[in-house]
């Protein structure tokens, strides 16, 4: 090698280091090293075109490709990504110099939880926010427990408030029936309204059974019973369409006989007038969607429903309001107030997993306080005042039989004003038919069906008996832990 080209290799060497020391500085050149006439040589001039050339073969060039950015500012090499030093000038001592605006990428795709919660939206069961838990533990679509001391199978969370148009619990409870209509049932006819309130999002009904206000032609020896919302005046532009439409009509509606019903009266009619009439039979059920609709038999719920309804609308006998001597029978008139409160209020989820434990040994009660629930969770304010808005049990009112075998229920509707005169034991079927073998059919109190009663009935399981061993440590419980009024059957075998 020539000394030119051994110096030559020397020179650019000793260039590329004075790069490095360049690059590697903590302080910049000043101008005056950049104004040189023999200024560093830009290392990179003749890589650009490359880079250009590479980036515009590759086809999909993304932010990626430069640091998550533009290329910001030349004059700025201090900016992330900068690459021209050359064009750098230093401001004075103290100055403080401004950068240019960088332009960044920012997703528009936030996480759906994120959006769901700034649009104020939340996942929602039951109306509730919704949250993970373990299969021991409650989740947040339920109601909360009474306070309680911190085990492995409860977590206390807040209530949701994701509906701010339902009222609190210390505002006045409000309901009213948005709508009414005839059904056609095995025990007869009966109008199903359905009622709205201010105290949740669920929609409470009520089953009222009083076919004489079917019967145009004859006045009813008793008050007809109707709901005071549904008839009260919505709007003053509302026409007899609409109101015949919710189902505030009068008679039987058909395609010749369409009357709307008259606004209520201020106040219900005086219970006075019809003292010879026994008092309506109401019963206050809760949903039982096992019970109801699959036939199960861990429970009497759905046997309940079919055999209150019966019972209800039994024609009544009573003195003849012309002639004391004689007797006449009118149909039989109560009401069932069917509340949404799955599981003794513990929800179907919860219902469900519930069961399971029970599979395991445990008992209904056991196995709601294993869950973090309370033994029974329900409420009985919605029933009442949508009893009152019927004109039954309130102040100015009839009083009501209530059939039950529950003494909270009894004791609950009694807080909220309704005037119970009588309780109406619900003995299951099957024990009604065990006892009638034991003790003879002279029984008091128990009714067995003919067998053309047990041939029409509501719900899955109908006017048929609920029996088994899942029943009978279900009533049990229910007697013996949460004290319900009903008596036990001994364990000895039928004769």
């Amino acid at each position: 090698m020539s000394y030119h080209d051994h110096h030559s290799c020397v020179e650019d060497s000793l260039a590329d280091l004075e790069i490095l020391d360049l690059l590697t500085a903590p302080d910049l050149p000043s101008a005056g090293d950049l104004k040189k006439k023999h200024a560093y040589k830009r290392r990179d001039a003749d890589l650009d075109p490359l880079l250009l050339a590479a980036a515009a073969s590759y086809g999909h060039v993304t932010r990626n490709h430069y640091t998550h950015d533009f290329f910001p500012a030349v004059g700025d090499p201090r900016a992330e990504g900068a690459y021209d030093w050359t064009k750098w000038q230093p401001g004075a001592q103290g100055a403080t110099q401004e950068r240019k605006t960088r332009l960044k990428y920012e997703s528009r795709q936030a996480p759906r939880s994120q959006r769901l919660k700034q649009a104020g939206l939340q996942d929602k069961e039951n109306e509730q926010t919704r949250t993970a838990g373990s299969p021991l533990q409650r989740t947040d679509n339920l109601p909360l427990p009474s306070p309680k001391s911190s085990s492995s199978f409860s977590h206390a969370h807040p209530p949701s408030t994701a509906n701010p148009l339902l009222a609190s619990s210390s505002t006045e409870l409000d309901v009213k029936c948005m709508a009414r209509t005839r059904v056609p049932t095995p025990h007869g006819p009966i109008f199903l309204h359905l009622y709205h309130n201010n105290r949740d999002n669920k929609e409470h009904l009520a089953i009222v059974v009083d076919p004489a206000q079917l019967q145009e032609d004859t006045a009813p020896l008793a008050p007809s019973i109707r709901s005071r919302t549904l008839d009260a005046v919505w709007s003053e532009t509302e026409t007899e369409m609409d109101r015949i439409t919710r189902g505030a009509y009068v008679g039987r509606l058909s395609k010749d006989s369409q009357k709307p019903s008259p606004p209520p009266p201020t106040q219900h009619a005086d219970a006075s007038i019809s003292d010879s009439i026994p008092s309506p039979l109401i019963r206050i059920h809760s949903e039982c969607f096992t019970g109801e609709t699959i036939g199960s038999m861990r429970c009497d719920c759905g046997e309940q429903l079919d055999e209150a309804i019966r019972q209800i609308a039994q024609p009544i006998t009573i003195p003849s309001p012309t002639d004391p001597t004689r007797t006449v029978t009118i149909p039989g008139r109560g009401a069932v107030i069917y509340l949404r409160q799955e599981g003794r209020g513990i929800g179907l989820l919860s219902k469900i997993r519930a069961y399971n434990l029970q599979d395991l040994g445990h008992d209904t009660v056991t196995a709601n306080l294993m869950l973090g629930h309370k033994a029974d969770e329900r409420g009985y304010g919605i029933a009442a005042a949508i009893l009152r808005d019927l004109g039954l049990g309130a102040d100015e009112s009839e009083g009501v039989c209530l059939l039950t075998n529950n003494p909270d229920k009894l004791q609950a509707l009694e807080k909220e004003g309704i005037r119970i005169v009588e309780r109406v034991p619900m003995v299951p079927r099957s024990w009604q038919r065990r006892q009638h073998n034991k003790l003879g059919a002279d029984l008091v109190g128990v009714h067995v069906h003919d067998e053309d009663e047990r041939e029409r009935g509501a719900t899955m399981i109908g006017a048929g008996e609920v029996y088994g061993e899942d029943l009978d440590k279900y009533l049990r419980t229910k007697v013996l832990r949460m004290g319900h009024m009903l008596p036990l059957l001994s364990d000895a075998p039928d004769s």
